[in-house]
């Protein structure tokens, strides 16, 4: 029988050999760079991580294909890379620490890079995508033309949002909604004047219900961009995928696929 002295030196062990077994084959970030860049080099596999349960940017279609703004437009870059791309689904929680652990090459998931923390850890391609506050009123309303006009009117808000701090800030009155269909609806039976939210949000509204009597008022001149999302030390690929979104813009094919989910090009600021 084994004592309780050697137990725990046979676990110590184990524990060891695994860990030493780990370590022998993560690859450092100038490796994972180095590999990324042969692969692309040699028309190889580019791995990218994205949610596939975030509609309209990644999600699964009818037949169960995955599909969305972000993965339509990964295609198409890798297709003027010439390489084949493999996407692994994961939770976000889980998607930069898997862009950390190198399970991916990149993240394409409507990443916008804004905090200082993420700015210092990973890098981001040119941005393909913009999104701002919108307020959203029944067509034909032409009472906001500034957030100051806000002032008086009642806006159906989630009460912990940004969207309904900034209506309070503006001196709108606030209706309490748990959500973005649910304020569209408020506004559409007149018991709220206005709604406000996420531009890209709002446009997928619209663009599944063209009939509805809805429309964006106002749109914030702030507003975030997002990209594709790399460890820190892949420059060379970077710019190469920066080139072909620049090329993918001049040709049209960016303006073309975003108003094919959203039925306006949000791949410039408006």
């Amino acid at each position: 029988m084994k004592t309780i002295k050697q137990y725990l030196k046979t676990t110590f062990l184990v524990t060891l050999g695994f860990a030493l077994a780990q370590s022998a084959f993560a690859l450092s970030n100038e490796e994972a760079a180095a590999d990324l860049a042969k692969r692309v080099n040699d028309k190889s596999t580019i791995v990218v991580g994205t949610e596939g349960t975030y509609p309209p940017f990644t999600y699964h279609d009818e037949s169960g294909k995955l599909t969305g703004y972000d993965v339509e437009l990964t295609r198409l870059v890798a297709n003027e890379l010439g390489v084949k791309v493999e996407f692994k689904e994961t939770q976000w929680d889980a998607m930069l620490s898997g862009l950390n652990n190198h399970r991916f090459d990149l993240v394409a998931n409507q990443v916008a890079l804004t905090t200082p923390e993420r700015r210092a850890k990973y890098d981001k391609s040119l941005e393909y995508s913009y999104s701002g506050a919108v307020a959203v009123a029944r067509k034909g309303d032409q009472r906001i033309k500034d957030w100051a006009d806000l002032k008086g009117l009642k806006s159906a808000q989630s009460f912990t949002s940004n969207y309904g701090e900034l209506a309070t800030k503006n001196g709108a009155e606030i209706i309490g909604v748990d959500g973005l269909a649910q304020a569209l609806q408020l506004v559409l039976q007149n018991r709220a004047d206005v709604t406000l939210n996420d531009r890209l949000a709002v446009l997928d509204f619209l663009h599944k219900h063209p009939n509805a009597n809805l429309e964006i008022v106002l749109r914030d001149k702030n507003q975030l961009g997002s990209g594709f999302i790399f460890n820190k030390g892949n420059t060379a690929v970077i710019e190469k995928v920066n080139a072909a979104i620049e090329k993918l813009k001049k040709e049209g094919k960016l303006k073309q696929l975003s108003e094919q989910f959203f039925g306006e090009d949000v791949s410039t600021i408006q």
